[in-house]
């Protein structure tokens, strides 16, 4: 950047050429995202894509915004920096697949109390991998030094993801009716969701998060930390042989605040619990804190990150699509006549 330096916002605690020097290290990982569409490299004050609507009728914007939460808490402990920029691409991507949409590309936000070069271009570099594993272009950022306002370790990551979809192959969640039946596809682990619940269940420390557990086969940090599963390939691939009537992605709130956001009036999601391919980490959580079942359905994943449904006849033939595309998908329930939203039985 030239001749750019300011002696007197260094000592006001921020360094604008720490700045720069974290985007010459996030270059190597940003690349690796370039895909048909990219006009613009890192550095202008927006980023430029040119969609390809080959083929696309009538062209529709899907946008998803969020971040990855108190999960972060984990990774300061752990100083552990690279896995939770696909928490931040996972958790905007899975909710734009939701409508049927294709993720064309995604920005991020970082905020620091200090910008450590070196730390900031490791996070990129999990956001570079999210989108790598979701197909989308990462175009652009912001990385914003906040002396005072975050402690010097410490930082907030968020970002958004815009995708396309033709108008006429939006998902038509008002299609559903009675008999139609929902699919499961794992989740990776607790995800990025109700961590403040996790952290005061396990009054999380450096020396707790060190603990292995048989059952996790894995430390509680390490299983913790376990990245947000991306569900856009897979989903994508089954929509391009099946009918998909609708797709919820189960984050905070769980299977009662989720399932319900992608039923039409009249139409409950009806789930035996014993058919729920629970997680160990999810047991653990729940007999350590003393959680209700309840409790841990209306806050937690509990194993299943997405549910599909599809008529009934295609039921077999999506759960092998998924298959083939790398998923654990398994039949999970059914969907009744009830205003009940979801019942777990």
């Amino acid at each position: 950047m030239g001749n750019s330096f300011s002696e007197s916002y260094k000592e006001a605690g921020v360094d604008v050429t720490a700045g720069y020097e974290a985007v010459r290290l996030m270059k190597e990982h940003i690349a690796k995202t370039n895909i048909t569409g990219v006009l613009s490299g890192i550095g202008g004050f927006g980023g430029l894509f040119e969609p390809d609507l080959t083929g696309i009728e009538k062209p529709v914007f899907v946008s998803g915004t969020d971040g990855v939460g108190t999960k972060l808490k984990i990774a300061f402990l752990l100083d552990k920096h690279d896995t939770v920029g696909i928490d931040c691409v996972a958790m905007c991507v899975n909710d734009i697949i939701c409508c049927g949409a294709k993720p064309q590309f995604f920005l991020d936000y970082i905020a620091v109390g200090k910008n450590y070069p070196e730390k900031i271009a490791t996070i990129v570099s999990g956001i570079a991998e999210g989108c790598v594993q979701a197909g989308c272009a990462l175009v652009g950022g912001e990385t914003a030094e906040m002396p005072g306002f975050y402690p010097v370790d410490e930082y907030d990551l968020a970002g958004f993801s815009v995708g396309v979809v033709d108008k006429k192959k939006i998902v038509n969640t008002e299609s559903q009716k009675a008999g139609d039946v929902l699919i499961a596809l794992k989740s990776s682990g607790v995800h990025s969701n109700g961590f403040s619940l996790v952290r005061k269940v396990f009054d999380v420390n450096e020396q707790n998060l060190a603990m292995y557990f048989d059952e996790l086969g894995a430390t509680l940090g390490e299983t913790l930390l376990t990245p947000t599963k991306i569900y856009v390939k897979p989903v994508l691939k089954l929509m391009e042989t099946v009918t998909v009537k609708s797709v919820s992605h189960i984050t905070g709130g769980g299977f009662y605040e989720n399932i319900p956001r992608s039923l039409p009036k009249g139409i409950s999601a009806h789930i035996a619990k014993k058919d729920v391919q629970k997680l160990p980490i999810f047991d653990l959580i729940a007999r350590t804190g003393h959680i209700p079942e309840r409790d841990m359905f209306n806050t937690f994943n509990m194993g299943v990150g997405m549910i599909v449904s599809v008529a009934q006849e295609d039921a077999d033939n999506a759960v092998n699509i998924l298959k083939q595309a790398g998923e654990n998908a398994y039949i999970l329930g059914e969907l009744v006549e009830s205003e009940d939203g979801v019942i777990l039985e």
